[in-house]
């Protein structure tokens, strides 16, 4: 989280390679390193300031671990934004994601 909350794509690219995938919604899932540094950087311009919190990492096996989260900043043209957050992650032996899924409690912002 502490290399999300840098909003530096650079921090970034050592946690995903070719074989990782991600589903953020809106966006449908995609894979890659690139195409998924390329969502982060789409992200990042949306907003003024954004950070995510977690507040609890469950594990669930097979190095799979469920984090909830609290997103908040400030969008570009919209003002305060705040969600809360529930991500799937699973981990690789080498410590990079292969696969990761955010479920969102508030879509309005998506809209």
């Amino acid at each position: 989280m502490q290399d999300l909350n840098s909003l530096n794509i650079g921090k970034l690219e050592k946690w995903f390679t070719d074989d990782s995938t991600i589903w953020i919604p809106p966006v449908k899932e995609i894979s890659g390193k690139t195409r998924i540094l390329a969502l982060f950087r789409a992200i990042f311009r949306r907003y003024e300031k954004i950070d995510w919190q977690v507040s609890e990492i469950f594990p669930i096996g097979n190095d799979k671990y469920f984090y909830l989260t609290t997103s908040s900043g400030n969008m570009f043209g919209q003002g305060f934004y705040e969600n809360e957050i529930c991500t799937l992650v699973q981990f690789s032996a080498e410590g990079t994601i292969t696969y990761l899924s955010d479920y969102f409690k508030d879509t309005q912002a998506f809209n």
